[in-house]
């Protein structure tokens, strides 16, 4: 069984779908499991021993250059070199839906994915052999996994999902610090840095905050001014980030990559969300829960314009950190 699973972005819905990853391989010992995803990625996927092959792509440089769609679709075809028997596509988006078909059809295999109904972007079913129907407010661990259930004949519960493993070659090392994730890939994902600072001010912890770009390290710069339990992270790779959420005590941020790296790596953490449902969004554990505004969150039609977020109290995170670090240290 030759193996490809397409999901290409971002972050954290990798993560949720690296699951899948070794009940893949307890079904199917001998497989070889491909994985195709966009290069700015790629390193999420290191250290999961169930992928034979990353196979990374470049869509984002068609945006710069037209013509580079010429070059991906060539880098899609040498793919055939694996024979695939199945191709999955666990995106669901066009883009995706079209990778999935240009690799299936230089293999001659099926393509397995969601129907159109169960996707933001439905056209995308035009182009698989077989579909899978699930809602799409359903929770997101639940979607991928049904997916994989039914394109494998696997049987993928919720108690092997608790008893996940998604990275080796990570230990975790006691350093003892509360990690913040300040930013987002939208501003109404971003808990203010304000209240950011009022829930610094109340944790009895050394805090690390992390950034990605020039507006997060503003936010972690404003914080290590305002508070004496600050310091402010090196801007990191994707695999020294991954060490960086194992080795401290609890995450908080918003509903975003590291956060979601977090429940991945079964570390403590807290997700603040206000435009987007946690029930979707978020996989809930002893240690891995979330605090959400009082907004209702329709999955299928998220406003752009709720910054509730904002509305909720930092002494409400505090208290839910205390909670969630006094449960995990008597485990």
């Amino acid at each position: 069984m030759n193996i490809c699973i397409v999901k290409l972005s971002a972050m954290g819905d990798i993560v949720h779908t690296m699951v899948s990853l070794e009940f893949i391989r307890q079904k199917y010992p001998t497989a070889n499991i491909c994985w195709v995803v966009e290069n700015s990625f790629k390193d999420i996927l290191n250290q999961n021993q169930n992928i034979d092959k990353i196979l990374p792509i470049n869509l984002k440089s068609i945006k710069e250059k037209k013509r580079n769609i010429f070059s991906q679709i060539s880098l899609l075809r040498t793919f055939a070199k694996h024979k695939f028997d199945i191709v999955i596509d666990a995106q669901g988006l066009l883009k995706s839906a079209i990778v999935s078909k240009i690799i299936a059809y230089s293999c001659r295999c099926e393509v397995v994915g969601f129907d159109r109904y169960s996707t933001r972007e439905g056209l995308s079913a035009m182009f698989y052999s077989r579909t899978v129907k699930v809602a799409y407010k359903q929770n997101v661990i639940t979607r991928n996994t049904k997916l994989f259930n039914t394109a494998l004949d696997l049987s993928i519960t919720k108690q092997n999902i608790d008893h996940k493993q998604l990275f080796w070659d990570i230990e975790p090392r006691p350093l003892g610090y509360v990690l913040f994730v300040v930013g987002a890939s939208k501003p109404n994902k971003i808990y203010p840095k304000e209240l950011f600072e009022t829930v610094a001010n109340g944790l009895n912890y050394d805090i690390k905050v992390i950034w990605a770009n020039e507006f997060e390290l503003s936010i972690a710069t404003y914080l290590q001014q305002k508070c004496q339990n600050i310091t402010i992270a090196q801007k990191q790779s994707l695999d020294e980030l991954k060490q960086t959420i194992s080795d401290s005590a609890m995450t908080i941020g918003g509903d975003t990559g590291p956060t979601h790296m977090a429940w991945g790596l079964n570390r403590p953490s807290l997700t603040i969300y206000g435009n987007t449902p946690a029930i979707r969004n978020s996989y809930h554990t002893a240690i891995n829960q979330t605090i959400s505004s009082s907004s209702k969150v329709d999955a299928d039609r998220l406003d752009k314009d709720d910054f509730s977020i904002k509305d909720i109290s930092p002494y409400e995170i505090i208290a839910k950190t205390d909670e969630i670090l006094s449960l995990f240290k008597k485990n």
